[in-house]
């Protein structure tokens, strides 16, 4: 990477960061949310779902415009009302009793912002990077994600301690400069074709798609599955480290920061041996990190074991590092340019409805852990022999 490209890049990085911060911030405090708000379980995993189903609803949509008029023109505006439902969530909970219902609804607003952030970053990405340094930038996106669900879930417990409602007000503070910083420093290569009509753009997308369906549709499932198990665990995690080992909120995020550390590293690590062999490895890398996530998901319900646990949670996150490079890598490399924007949107819809139905999922069978994370270690693992024997990667996705 040029050094001219390490300042834009590295703004291109916050948006990720950002993005992240979403979830993984309130992850730690869902407990001092549900007392104080006085919510069941369930209700509590919807504070991570009222975001996620609207931000996954809106990626395709933001994909399509972004195909068509240009990335940042749409990521730009989506960072500006992400960091808006951020504030309002904040003030709701500070201005009202029953704030709930409110921050729900301030929830919905972020996500439909959110939707219009990350995937579009990495198809800007891959319009920016081309050959062997895509895989590399990629894996720094994807890292840059990783970073962020370790720092917030600290930044959350921090803010937590002043007032369970504080770490709202830290999304438009975060999200308001890196805004700024995409729209004035990253260039946008031109669109290097006139937009077609969406009727044609549509086709074109699903005659893409529909010849290599089997492999999108594998990596989809593997991305999907990650993301699942991600938040699914570490809301249950959350949960368990406060009410079964009375864990202070600051030392809980700091527990809870260790295994996503881990697969930020992983991530990195990835990023640098798929750059110059994706082709020849990224279906192995991506079936294996899907097996490796099913083995450490049982340990889960077998032991009582604080430390036994954190292994099992960080082979996790090793697992999860392997498969999200490998699955951006190739998603962002299977389609055209001037259509990659719609085809890495879906993938970020099925990654956010991964996100949206762990936390309540789990949420609603922690009374029956055993079934859960048996159950769980199953599906994943099968989900890595099917990526194992359906995806192939053509010199297209390089």
């Amino acid at each position: 990477m040029k050094k001219q490209m390490y300042l834009p890049f590295a703004f291109l990085c916050g948006v990720p960061f950002v993005m992240v911060l979403s979830n993984s911030m309130l992850i730690p405090v869902l407990p001092l949310m549900q007392s104080a708000m006085n919510l069941t379980a369930f209700q509590m995993g919807l504070i991570i779902t009222a975001f996620s189903i609207p931000a996954g609803l809106t990626i395709p949509f933001a994909g399509y415009l972004s195909d068509r008029a240009g990335r940042k023109i749409v990521m730009v505006p989506a960072l500006i009302i992400f960091g808006l439902g951020g504030l309002l969530g904040g003030i709701a909970a500070l201005s009202n009793s029953s704030p709930f219902m409110l921050i729900l609804a301030a929830r919905v607003l972020q996500g439909i912002g959110g939707g219009g952030t990350y995937q579009i970053a990495i198809a800007l990405t891959g319009d920016i990077f081309q050959t062997s340094e895509r895989a590399k930038a990629l894996g720094l996106l994807e890292s840059s994600n990783g970073l962020g669900k370790v720092i917030s879930p600290i930044i959350g417990a921090a803010l937590s301690m002043i007032a369970w409602f504080m770490p709202f007000f830290i999304y438009p503070i975060i999200a308001f400069p890196i805004a700024a910083g995409v729209w004035w420093i990253v260039k946008e290569p031109p669109l290097e074709n006139k937009p077609k009509h969406f009727n044609t753009y549509i086709s074109s997308a699903y005659n893409t798609f529909r010849k290599q369906a089997t492999s999108i549709l594998n990596a989809f499932l593997a991305g999907f599955i990650v993301l699942f198990m991600l938040f699914g665990v570490l809301s249950y995690w959350s949960d368990i480290l406060d009410e079964k080992y009375n864990m202070a909120i600051m030392m809980r995020a700091l527990v809870i920061a260790v295994p996503v550390l881990v697969m930020a590293v992983t991530s990195y690590l990835n990023g640098l041996f798929l750059q110059k062999s994706v082709s020849k490895y990224g279906k192995l890398v991506l079936a294996s990190g899907v097996i490796v996530l099913a083995l450490a998901l049982p340990v889960v319900a077998l032991t009582d074991r604080l430390y036994v646990l954190m292994i099992a949670i960080s082979v996790q996150g090793i697992g999860s590092g392997l498969v999200l490079p490998a699955v951006n890598t190739l998603i962002t490399g299977a389609a055209p340019r001037e259509e990659r924007g719609i085809i890495t949107a879906f993938y970020g819809t099925i990654r956010f409805f991964g996100a949206a139905l762990g936390p309540p999922i789990f949420g609603l069978l922690s009374q029956s852990p055993f079934i859960l994370f048996i159950g769980s270690a199953l599906l994943t693992f099968g989900a890595g022999i099917l990526a194992f024997i359906f995806i192939e990667v053509p010199e297209t996705w390089c």
